[in-house]
């Protein structure tokens, strides 16, 4: 009794199928816009911080005109 042995090569192929909604990729960007939005306005923040606190003398110069404008006295 004789046994053979064989190769037998087994060909996979894998499909995706993805569709992408119109709707989804607006969403995207307008979230990303939001972000951008948010990022511009915090970066303007502390850029007028930073500008108040040059022209009052430092952060307690700062705090104090604040305080100062707040009570106005």
């Amino acid at each position: 009794m004789q046994d053979t042995l064989t190769k037998q090569k087994v060909s996979t192929t894998v499909q995706e199928n993805t569709t992408s909604n119109v709707s989804t990729e607006v969403d995207k960007v307008i979230v990303g816009s939001i972000a951008a939005f948010a990022g511009v306005v915090g970066i303007w923040s502390v850029a007028c911080i930073v500008s108040a606190m040059f022209q009052s003398g430092g952060p307690l110069g700062l705090i104090k005109g604040w305080l100062s404008a707040l009570s106005g006295m």
